[in-house]
């Protein structure tokens, strides 16, 4: 297949070619249809990303496509956090008549990037992007474009980007001024993956808290997870297994949080009795837990709506000002804390 054509004039029969596919799969793929395979949709859509193909929205249109189409970038679909936030995003989406575009990057980087410039060459209107890994890999690219994009629980510090989150920082220092209200002098943390930013942002307020309280702190109660169960498991385990254990754990999200208790129990110990455990979302099943599951709660629908808001407004009036939006966390008591045992 030859390079050197323009991306104005690459085909589907093209994209069809360099795929090994047939010219009514790639159509399948560039109107979203659920039916393709999804080894075969990743095919085709690094297929486009190579040849630089760009989808004609107006042609779509005329065709019986979709035209009003938002593209989400999330990391996977395997968390009721995403969940929440889809929720909120599909809400605004439905009562203004757009049609939402999901692509999963399954926490690889590359894909991210891939994605995010295969989606701004015709395949969405706008992007709403959620947890970035490495946005600056393509958010200039974006921003040069005058691209519209709005990016959810990221917290940036370009002045042009406009994005929605909860305030991390503060939740992490709510989360462990709980535990040391509660007299917990030894508190460990299982953080999320650290290339992001809401990660960083939790364990400054954790270590914040800690230094207000005149708690020193030591990195080897330190985990560095990765937003996952057997991630927190992980971490659970490892600060159990201390010579000198802590009483409480602040983990980064309530995924991990799960994880740390599996840990907690593992070990013939009991939440709360032995250990205290705190996580950060209010995902629906924390509630749901035995026992209840103390955390953080961030209006995750809320954020959802409010970033897809943002991101129509944009469509309507591109040369709108940035907005970004921060949310208050709160802190839910539930049934996962309580002081150290004597």
């Amino acid at each position: 297949m030859k390079r050197n054509k323009s991306s104005h004039e690459v085909t589907i029969k093209d994209v069809a070619k360099e795929a090994g596919v047939s010219y009514s799969t790639v159509s399948r793929v560039v109107n979203n249809k659920s039916y393709v395979n999804p080894d075969t949709r990743e095919r085709v859509l690094q297929a486009m990303v190579r040849l630089g193909y760009q989808v004609n929205l107006h042609a779509r249109s005329l065709a019986g496509g979709q035209s009003n189409v938002i593209g989400l970038l999330v990391v996977d679909l395997t968390t009721q956090y995403l969940g929440e936030i889809i929720n909120g995003i599909d809400d605004v989406l439905a009562a203004n008549r757009y049609e939402l575009m999901l692509y999963t990057t399954h926490r690889r980087k590359a894909k991210e990037s891939a994605y995010v410039h295969m989606m701004a060459r015709g395949l969405a209107d706008g992007l709403l992007i959620s947890l970035p890994r490495e946005p600056e890999a393509y958010l200039t690219s974006l921003r040069q474009k005058g691209f519209p994009y709005v990016i959810i629980d990221f917290r940036s510090e370009d002045p042009s980007d406009h994005f929605v989150t909860a305030d991390n920082y503060q939740g992490g220092y709510d989360a462990t001024k709980h535990l040391i209200s509660l007299g917990h002098q030894r508190i460990g943390i299982v953080t999320g993956w650290m290339d992001m930013v809401s990660a960083r942002d939790r364990l400054d307020g954790y270590r914040a808290a800690l230094d207000d309280a005149g708690i020193p702190f030591e990195s080897e109660l330190l985990f560095e997870g990765d937003f996952s169960q057997p991630g927190g498991f992980r971490g659970g385990s490892y600060l159990l297994d201390l010579a000198e254990p802590p009483t409480a754990i602040f983990a980064s999200n309530d995924i991990s949080a799960m994880g740390v208790i599996e840990a907690v129990r593992a070990h013939g110990l009991q939440v709360p009795g032995d250990i205290s455990v705190v996580g950060f979302d209010d995902i629906p099943t924390a509630a749901l837990l035995n026992p209840k599951l103390t955390t953080m709660r961030q209006p995750l629908q809320e954020m959802g709506r409010s970033a897809t808001e943002l991101l129509l407004d944009l469509l309507k009036d591109p040369e709108d000002k940035s907005e970004s939006i921060i949310f208050p966390t709160e802190l839910i008591v539930r049934e996962t804390t309580a002081p150290p045992h004597p």
